[in-house]
């Protein structure tokens, strides 16, 4: 290709990103557009967007002068000065970016679900359709912004963008577990501290507006599972691209680096194509819903496959740059389906919601067994699509490509699948809206509805964030290996050794964390929750209305207060491992992140999913419905299950992912540094200080 045919591709993919963009402004045009309804139901939506906003900004107070002082590290890693400018600018943009789609995400999302819940008067069909597009704007802006700031990178630097976007890519990471593991904590103590005081001790409905909790544990829903999960979908969007564009530029040169970036044009189309087929009129059943937008994810993934040979026919004439993607967008279906299996309207649930008729201890057993079998299928599953991308291929840095291509092949519907995941805080916080709010009719059925589809499509889209990351992961274990010129990693030398068991080790630490943050907190909101009921006896009543400011801004500082520790483990501890145990080390430490990574959390997000899906077959009437024994048992499975699915499970995705981009950042300076010196001594005991001191902190008690 000659450098005006470059160019011309440069800018077919630059306008291709800005109108995603657009069409993610016009949704958002076209949602608050519709009426807000009631004066009940504005009211309690005000205070959801005002608690979300709130927790937001409390949140950037915290963590950008961290992201300010990396930017500062980072000038550091780079070869040259120019490279060092630019890795710390595209890092403050990736950061930039990644925080925009997550708080762009989430106040559409506060604001569509008065929306929603205004339309649900009119039927099923209309309601369905505003609040997907409600979801769609997220997405939209995800895949826009992501592959403009790539592009833009590209352009500028062409040569030296891989060297870049390393830091784009770790921008994005950062903010994504920032949000993940804050806006997890957030939400799932407000919700575990809920249940348990309102449906245990109290025997009151979920979103029962007697529940002091009830307004956070509405919060939560959109920090934790909008702005959470739209930040960490935008790094694996960004970080599987930056991995594809590094391994195509070692094997096929130019065409190598631009082939991704057209995939990714090519995904803004389809998924635009696919939010748009969404045809939801007409329809009154969840299942009839539900196919309505699972037939729109076909109809993506078919032009998408269609798209990719003629992009590798165009850019590169191998078929197989094709054939690698499509590998990666079947894996997204099995992927899908194998979540569904674990935590829908199947055997493991079924046996589940069964074991309730025995009390809370079988909930947990049987739950526990349906988590840990999961875990096997969606790990063959991803060994099966790895392996079939080496084969297509006959040298290792050629393969690792293909690999690096599954991935993209994965992530070319984003945009549609952060519309299904935004999709379902959108309709929960509308069915909560309709029973704080006293609404009458068959409204509250079809929230109900509605709800019920969010909750697959929530489900399974955490399967599918889980398997995304390991795939980028993967892709970016082989970039080190290229960055340090090794040829494979020796796991026989102890060393070696040592690093993969450390890293094995991490994911575990980084979830005891997340989790023990989360009963922390919840430790404080139930307390809260049962001092209002006591001292406050109007409440019960309901001549007096509880304090639900109090709860909001106790469980945003105890949120923010745990959100330190989780983000120095996974910044610090590769370094540590790389200075003192060297590179071939620090990529046995690589590996084993990756492998325990992706087992716990699929077991944790499916094991939650299932308890949670169990409890709400128990509410819809089997074995005695609300406030029966069985359905007791399976609030207590729910509640020990939220803090690994809306978590723990969700944040060891991008934990990593920083931890790979870390190690691709420092690995020139860990080749080049053949003996420690006095400064780098100095650092190493700082930065072991700095995270003994942040685990200790951690561990204190809530007495």
């Amino acid at each position: 290709m000659d450098i005006q045919q470059i160019n011309m591709l440069l800018t077919v993919v630059l306008l291709t990103s800005v109108a995603g963009i657009g069409v993610a402004f016009f949704l958002a045009r076209h949602v608050l557009s519709f009426s807000t309804g009631d004066k009940e139901v504005q009211e309690v939506g005000l205070a959801i967007q005002n608690g979300a906003n709130a927790y937001l900004k409390r949140q950037f107070k915290t963590i950008v002068p961290i992201i300010l002082l990396l930017s500062f590290f980072l000038y550091f890693t780079g070869k040259t000065p120019e490279l060092a400018i630019g890795r710390s600018v595209a890092f403050l943009l990736g950061a930039f970016f990644s925080a925009l789609v997550g708080t762009v995400g989430m106040n559409i999302a506060t604001r569509a679900n008065v929306r929603v819940t205004n339309e649900a008067k009119k039927g099923f069909g209309e309601a369905l359709a505003l609040a997907f597009k409600a979801g769609a704007t997220t997405g939209m802006l995800t895949v826009g912004l992501g592959l403009l700031g790539a592009t833009i990178i590209y352009w500028h630097y062409r040569e030296l963008a891989t060297e870049i976007l390393i830091g784009f890519g770790f921008g994005g990471s950062l903010i994504a577990l920032f949000m993940r593991v804050g806006g997890g904590i957030y939400t799932k103590a407000a919700d575990v501290g809920a249940d348990l005081v309102g449906k245990v001790e109290k025997g009151i409905p979920e979103d029962d507006p007697r529940n002091a909790a009830v307004i956070a544990d509405l919060v939560g829903d959109n920090v934790g599972d909008c702005a959470g999960m739209a930040a960490d979908l935008f790094e694996s969007y960004e970080v599987t691209l930056v991995a594809a564009m590094i391994l195509g530029g070692a094997t096929f040169g130019l065409p190598g680096v631009l082939f991704p970036l057209a995939v990714r044009a090519l995904g803004v189309v389809t998924s635009v194509i696919g939010i748009y087929s969404v045809n939801a009129k007409g329809k009154s059943q969840i299942g009839e819903g539900m196919m309505a937008i699972l037939k729109a994810f076909g109809i993506s993934t078919v032009i998408s496959i269609v798209g990719f040979f003629f992009l590798s026919n165009y850019l590169v004439h191998e078929p197989k740059l094709a054939i690698a993607t499509t590998i990666g967008i079947i894996l997204s279906v099995v992927i899908f389906l194998l979540t569904d299996h674990a935590t829908g309207n199947h055997a493991p649930v079924k046996d589940i919601v069964k074991q309730s008729q025995t009390g809370p201890a079988t909930v947990i057993l049987s739950g526990l067994v349906s988590g840990f079998s999961s875990t096997v299928w969606q790990i063959l599953a991803i060994a099966l699509t790895i392996l079939l991308s080496y084969l297509l291929f006959n040298d290792p840095l050629t393969a690792a490509y293909g690999v690096a291509l599954a991935g993209m092949g994965m992530l070319t519907t984003t945009g549609l699948i952060v519309s299904m995941d935004s999709y379902g805080p959108i309709a929960d916080n509308a069915q909560g809206l309709s029973e704080l709010a006293g609404l009458k009719g068959k409204a509250l059925g079809i929230l109900a509805k509605l709800d019920s589809i969010g909750n697959t499509t929530k489900a399974t889209t955490k399967g599918f964030a889980i398997a995304s990351a390991v795939v980028a992961a993967v892709s970016l274990f082989e970039s080190y290996l290229t960055d340090t010129h090794l040829t494979g990693i020796n796991i026989s030398l102890p060393v070696v050794f040592v690093g993969f068991l450390i890293g094995g080790a991490i994911p575990f630490l980084f979830s005891s964390l997340t989790i023990r943050a989360v009963s922390n907190s919840c430790f404080a909101v139930i307390n809260e929750v049962r001092r209002q009921f006591k001292e406050m006896p109007g409440i019960m009543k309901g001549t007096q209305k509880p304090d639900y400011a109090r709860v909001v801004d106790l469980t945003t500082k105890a949120a923010l207060d745990a959100l330190a520790t989780p983000a120095l483990v996974a910044i610090i501890v590769p370094v540590l491992v790389g200075f003192l145990l060297k590179a071939e080390a620090l990529g046995g430490y690589l590996a084993g992140t990756i492998l325990t990574g992706q087992l716990l959390a699929v077991f944790m997000t499916n094991t939650g999913g299932a308890w949670d899906n169990a409890k709400k077959m128990i509410e819809e009437g089997v074995f005695g419905g609300k406030g029966s024994d069985a359905h007791k048992a399976t609030v207590v499975g729910d509640t020990v299950g939220d803090p690994l699915k809306d978590t723990a499970g969700p944040a060891v995705n991008p934990l990593i992912k920083v931890m790979n981009l870390v190690a691709l950042l420092i690995a020139p300076m860990v080749v080049a540094t053949k003996t420690l010196t006095t400064t780098h001594w100095t650092l190493i005991i700082l930065s072991f200080g700095v995270l003994l001191y942040a685990l200790a902190r951690s561990q204190k008690s809530v007495m």
